[in-house]
């Protein structure tokens, strides 16, 4: 039996491999369609307009400042363009100064990585900046000079920047998705906390801490989803009017990501008061109530927050707000029937996640704070 078990593991894994693989590859369909136009129209653009000869700078900057990071592409245009002309300067004026060969190859890529953490932190910038300044020195210099390799740099990076424009894609997409699988998370972590309590299983109330931890990066993938989507609606006339709503799910990220640093702390204690039997019966199932409750206005939330509709985002998040408003005015420990130390302590650490709640439902700061009882 047991040396059935390594090939049966070895094909499930396969198997898992190439389901992920295939998603993956489903996904990237029109990434990759519009990496290889841009790649070949500002290769061909280069070579047949502008008459440079292999203009392969063209391709792989627009590869590079398109490609299928979540960075904001205006940044990595801006980068690679910034980049490469700069490294052939460089390149051309150290070639000039000291000559070629293996030596001053090495020198040069030293001096222009130096050079580029002292002007910009972006990788890409320092890649690009020391990577053409070591090609100008160890390649032959081309017929039209060493700075038509720079504009074929710019060629990419414009050709780059027009797809980015011009391919029709809502920019609220991206960000609402992040969002909605965000407070998904969120959504589990509290009902992982409810059976930990009514189960008395402190390992459920770890797993669910362990969970919430983990969606810090699902915040800052969020935050670059949102940076990269702001961009778009400042600068392109056709999603101007997505301005305001992309500020709005800014806003509310930064609370959510408050509500999730709160619920690793009230996690963490449950955990602790678990662990010591400190909850009554009766706190218990009030305090596991409170959190189902939440975590129905949670989806509720998260379906407001991504609606592309104007009219059903409003309802669901005044829906949402007025769960959780009911929800935070029934947070006071005696209330709750809660006498306990510890229960007060667990009670107390969730009417912050509360607060942060009700503000990314869009209720501002006084209001979401007056919704709970005074203690």
């Amino acid at each position: 039996m047991p040396s059935g078990k390594g090939p049966t593991a070895a094909l499930g894994f396969l198997k898992s491999r190439t389901r992920v693989g295939l998603r993956r590859s489903s996904r990237s369909l029109l990434p990759a369609g519009q990496i290889t136009i841009c790649a070949v129209g500002a290769y061909a653009f280069a070579q047949y307009v502008l008459g440079h000869n292999g203009p392969l700078f063209a391709a792989t900057s627009s590869m590079i400042a398109l490609g299928f990071s979540r960075d904001p592409r205006l940044r990595r245009v801006l980068e690679v363009g910034a980049g490469c002309t700069l490294g052939i300067v460089v390149g051309d004026l150290l070639l000039h100064w000291l000559g070629s060969g293996i030596w001053q190859a090495a020198l040069v890529l030293f001096l222009s990585i130096m050079l580029a953490r002292f002007l910009d932190g972006g990788n890409i910038f320092t890649t690009q900046l020391g990577l053409q300044s070591l090609l100008v020195v160890l390649l032959p210099v081309p017929a039209g000079g060493p700075f038509t390799r720079s504009i074929d740099a710019v060629v990419g990076g414009c050709f780059a920047l027009a797809i980015a424009f011009l391919t029709p894609r809502d920019p609220r997409r991206e960000p609402k998705n992040d969002l909605n699988r965000l407070l998904g998370q969120l959504a589990k972590v509290l009902r992982e906390c409810a059976v930990a309590l009514t189960d008395s299983d402190s390992t459920k109330a770890w797993h669910a801490l362990i969970r919430a931890r983990n969606c810090q990066v699902l915040v800052d993938s969020m935050r670059t989803s949102i940076r990269s989507s702001g961009e778009v609606t400042r600068l392109s006339p056709a999603y101007r009017r997505y301005q305001d709503e992309i500020e709005g799910l800014a806003k509310s990220l930064d609370y959510i990501d408050l509500a999730l640093r709160n619920s690793r702390v009230f996690a963490r204690r449950l955990t602790s008061a678990i662990n010591n039997a400190a909850l009554s019966d009766h706190g218990i199932q009030a305090i596991s109530l409170v959190l189902i409750d939440t975590a129905d206005a949670v989806e509720e939330l998260a379906t407001g927050l991504s609606d592309p509709q104007a009219a059903a985002r409003s309802l669901h998040l005044q829906n949402a707000r007025s769960t959780l408003s009911g929800i935070a005015s029934g947070l006071h420990p005696q209330q709750m029937g809660i006498e306990r130390l510890e229960g007060e302590t667990v009670v107390m650490l969730f009417r912050p996640l509360m607060v942060d709640l009700l503000e990314a439902a869009g209720m501002d700061a006084d209001d979401s704070r007056d919704a709970l009882p005074q203690l």
